[in-house]
């Protein structure tokens, strides 16, 4: 995304895009109606837990390791083969995000570079916790666009970062859909830039108190709707235009709705079995 131009609020300037504020106001009315479930009075905690195994799962998915749930609840040993340390870094992403919500506003680059720590834990290599230098590789298997070059990560990264510090009157899904597709489109570290970008994303609609409880995982609707349909829509972000960019924040607004569906089924289990 470009941060130059004409306003000095680009990302409110998306908020007016074809569909994007239908589509504001879609998440919006989902995500109050599960926190508006009588549940949630009382078993917050629960659904806040069971949306972080989903949303992990849903995130790993993506990434190439598609478990299912009880398979991810059962494992406690996630360091074998490359689907299960796939896992392991989304479980560990998801856990750390919201230790991350008070230092995001003032560094979101710092908070960037732990990501990647945490997400490539044990793996011994100089570039972890950095972004990429010229000539080191991208391993994101997902996205087959060419990353662009180092230099450009480097002044794309800050920008966004100036964006992210300034503030702005957009809506949270806006930054978030923001934030999720400059990191997926730049894949800034020489791995798990999926997984990363997607946690930036819950720390961003987190944070912004759009879902302070954190029990929407936009990484299961994500994964419900196809990493096709992710590819597509990223393909939308990255060629920058109008129709593009509403495509892409649509995707997204689409994602956290069906994050909120999946919580309120949630509920719903729990309230039958309490009755």
């Amino acid at each position: 995304m470009s941060t130059t131009g004409a306003t000095a609020d680009p990302l409110a300037a998306l908020g007016s895009l074809p569909g994007v504020a239908e589509s504001v106001e879609s998440v919006r009315k989902a995500v109050d109606r599960v926190y508006g479930h009588r549940i949630m009075r009382r078993r917050s905690n629960a659904i806040t837990s069971e949306a972080a195994l989903r949303g992990a799962r849903g995130s790993a998915a993506l990434s190439g390791a598609d478990w299912a749930l009880e398979e991810v609840r059962r494992r406690t040993d996630f360091s074998g083969d490359a689907e299960a340390r796939v896992l392991g870094a989304a479980l560990r992403l998801t856990a750390e995000a919201g230790q991350l919500l008070s230092i995001w506003r003032q560094s979101p680059l710092r908070v960037l570079a732990r990501l990647h720590l945490v997400a490539a834990a044990g793996r011994e290599d100089a570039a972890v916790g950095r972004p990429r230098q010229a000539g080191e590789p991208v391993d994101e298997p997902l996205v087959e666009l060419a990353p662009p070059g180092a230099a450009e990560v480097s002044g794309r990264l800050e920008g966004l970062s100036q964006l992210i510090i300034a503030g702005s009157s957009a809506p949270a899904l806006v930054t978030a859909a923001v934030v999720h597709g400059e990191l997926l489109a730049l894949r800034p570290f020489v791995s798990h830039n999926g997984l990363v970008a997607r946690a930036a994303e819950r720390i961003v609609l987190v944070g912004s108190g759009l879902d302070p409880k954190s029990i929407c995982p936009a990484e299961v609707g994500h994964a419900e709707l196809g990493r096709a349909a992710y590819v597509a829509a990223l393909d939308g972000y990255v060629s920058g235009t109008p129709d593009g960019m509403a495509a892409w924040i649509t995707h997204c607004a689409r994602a956290v709705e069906l994050g909120a569906r999946e919580s309120t089924a949630v509920c719903e289990a729990l309230q039958r079995g309490a009755a």
